[in-house]
């Protein structure tokens, strides 16, 4: 049997290895959700669109622009967002 000895320097190596690898994940993993999955609410849309409440309450009934209702508040994916606007554009 084999036994190895940890000096305070190994463990304050590991110690800064390791944050530094949970620095990097946090950063990827922050990237990709900010990216792909960000929601806005009603007021954020009408603002980035500048359009009326009405024309967004339109559009949501016509099925224009999909939309996930929490509680009381509308959410809108961004991705739908930005498909919708490409589509007006062709």
């Amino acid at each position: 049997m084999q036994v190895n000895i940890l000096t305070k320097e190994d463990l304050n190596q590991f110690k800064t290895e390791l944050i530094q690898e949970f620095k990097q994940l946090l950063s990827n993993c922050d990237n990709s959700v900010s990216n792909k999955s960000r929601w806005l609410r009603s007021a954020e849309v009408r603002k980035l669109m500048s359009i009326s409440p009405g024309t967004l309450q339109n559009l949501r009934i016509n099925g224009v622009l999909p939309y996930r209702k929490v509680g009381g508040i509308m959410f809108y994916a961004i991705e739908d967002i930005q498909k919708m606007m490409e589509g007006g554009k062709s």
